[in-house]
């Protein structure tokens, strides 16, 4: 194994006292002669010079790591979200570490704890409470923390718009002509689920079609979830659009709705969020929701790297978008034909999405 270049080794090479590149690497070139410091940056790069990062720690007290902790790094959604941090961490010198809870309290507080361990200067939280004693504990002992994806009160997030999110939904679902609206709610202990289903069956009852209290299914936020949920809601009646605040979930309903001989984007419109990759190459291209993930990955980095050095920081919400496909461009009020359970889905035409709001705006294609 060849031996780890040091600080000596570069002060050797260069001629120079070892503080001497001790300053120049860590920036604080002033009193040293500007071909001196460029000569020390040269040798440092030639002979595969590294920070040792746990070594500067202990002159002062950061180790330039930040702790992430999602519920499961294999959901693309929060994937996604730790990649925009990963990109802002990197960028300003930090390395982010992400762990799994699954959303389990007791793999959580290990996780917590292990990451502290290890001396993180942050932590960014992406698994949430609604109400959430663990945060409580954190912000008393001084761990400096912002959540993401999901919001718990009284703690700086960064997260989307879930309410307007929601809003959007019901009022798309309105305008192409449903009526009886189902909802695929979600955990109920998550900000994102209680928010979405908030904003959606608000914004119905204001559009005069309020949904029945029984038409509102808890679920996980997998395709399991949501298929069982839906399985669920069927056996009450049939509804015409369906809101499932996830994507996967909505692709459980779909093929749910499917199975029952129902044609999914013809005889019930079906509205996901979230609008993952794989939506718009689905058979029948899903209808959803977009939040800009990455985005929300590096202002919750960039947000928590203001609260390290001021103490402070301030809570960021970022606006969904209506992205239309054919779950429900193609829905046909009063559409009650059965169909055989094994013949295909429809095929449809490219999607078109809407912007900021749903009614009234103006519809332009998808790239």
């Amino acid at each position: 194994m060849n031996k780890r270049v040091t600080l000596r080794d570069v002060a050797g090479h260069c001629g120079v006292h070892v503080s001497t590149v001790s300053r120049v690497l860590r920036g604080d070139d002033v009193r040293v002669a500007p071909a001196t410091a460029a000569r020390i940056v040269a040798a440092a790069r030639e002979l595969g010079f590294h920070p040792d990062r746990w070594a500067a720690s202990l002159r002062s007290g950061k180790t330039g790591v930040i702790g992430v902790l999602v519920p499961r790094i294999t959901d693309i959604v929060l994937a996604t979200v730790f990649e925009g941090i990963d990109a802002a961490a990197a960028a300003a010198g930090y390395q982010a570490v992400v762990s799994s809870s699954w959303d389990d309290d007791e793999a959580r507080a290990v996780r917590i704890r292990r990451l502290i361990g290890e001396r993180v200067d942050g932590l960014i939280i992406g698994d949430a409470r609604r109400n959430d004693p663990m945060l409580a504990r954190l912000a008393a002992d001084g761990v400096p923390f912002v959540l993401v994806s999901r919001a718990s009160r009284g703690f700086p997030s960064v997260t989307g718009r879930d309410r307007l999110g929601g809003r959007l939904a019901a009022e798309h679902l309105i305008d192409v002509g449903c009526r009886r609206l189902a909802v695929i709610a979600g955990p109920g202990h998550a900000s994102t689920s209680a928010d979405r289903v908030a904003g959606f069956l608000a914004a119905a009852k204001a559009r005069g079609v309020p949904v029945d209290p029984r038409w509102v299914a808890p679920s996980t936020f997998d395709v399991a979830g949501g298929a069982s949920a839906m399985a669920g809601l069927l056996d009450t009646g049939r509804p015409d659009g369906v809101f499932a605040v996830n994507d996967f979930a909505a692709i459980g309903a779909m093929g749910t709705l499917r199975d029952h001989g129902l044609r999914v984007g013809r005889e019930v419109a079906v509205v996901g969020y979230n609008d993952i990759d794989v939506d718009a190459q689905l058979l029948v291209p899903l209808t959803s929701i977009r939040t800009p993930l990455r985005d929300m990955g590096s202002q919750a980095l960039h947000a928590l790297l203001t609260l390290l050095g001021s103490g402070s920081t301030t809570s960021v919400r970022l606006d969904p978008e209506l992205i239309v496909r054919a779950t429900t461009a193609d829905f046909s009020p009063g559409a009650t034909e059965p169909v055989a359970r094994t013949v295909a889905l429809p095929e449809v035409p490219h999607g078109e999405h809407l912007r900021g709001h749903s009614a009234g705006a103006v519809v332009t294609p998808v790239n």
